[in-house]
């Protein structure tokens, strides 16, 4: 299996044909597939930074959906910005966040504010869903075969994995995801962070 390794430079990082990463600490994708989709929205804290990155490729309500690969604070903290899409989590982080939402988000701050109406995530515009539980209960991995990308949210690193000491983590769960996403046959692996 080949592997890229997504190196970080300043600004929108085009990682294959229609494919943008932001480094924010976690990373921010954006995609123009038959609409502009962005995968994870990075920390509140990275607000300026996420806002004019997108903004340089894509005006913000052209974006017309958001997918969460999981729903801790460092991926979804920048929702707001795109005030026309669509939101789409997994059932389980779905269901996770009704159970306990500061468990599910492991930010206040950010728990208190996060507000956006999620749909259950599905396969859509070449995107193929991957549950992989561990890191979360409802953390998924998003394949896009066109270009070969594992868009591996926290299950998968480039040099690790997702933890698994958060409330509603399991260790077992985990290795079980892993063993499933190593086996993909990605040329890039767009992880949740770089390391």
């Amino acid at each position: 299996m080949a592997l890229e390794i997504i190196i970080h430079r300043q600004g929108m990082e085009n990682i294959a044909p229609n494919v943008w990463k932001l480094n924010v600490d976690s990373n921010v994708y954006l995609l123009k597939l038959r609409e502009w989709v962005v995968i994870d929205t990075g920390p509140c804290s990275a607000k300026e930074e996420v806002r004019n990155a997108i903004r340089s490729l894509a005006p913000l309500n052209k974006v017309a959906k958001v997918v969460f690969t999981h729903l801790h604070f460092d991926h979804i903290g920048n929702f707001d910005l795109f005030p026309k899409a669509d939101f789409f989590a997994s059932s389980g982080e779905i269901q996770a966040l009704g159970q306990n939402k500061m468990f599910t988000i492991l930010d206040a701050s950010s728990a208190r504010e996060f507000s956006p109406k999620l749909k259950p995530l599905k396969d859509m515009l070449g995107l193929k869903v991957i549950a992989t539980p561990g890191h979360s209960p409802g953390s998924v991995c998003l394949w896009y075969g066109k270009e070969e990308i594992l868009f591996s949210g926290d299950t998968l690193f480039a040099h690790g994995y997702g933890r698994v000491d958060f409330p509603f983590s399991d260790a077992e769960a985990m290795e079980k995801s892993l063993a499933l996403v190593r086996k993909m046959p990605y040329k890039i692996l767009a992880a949740g962070h770089d390391y």
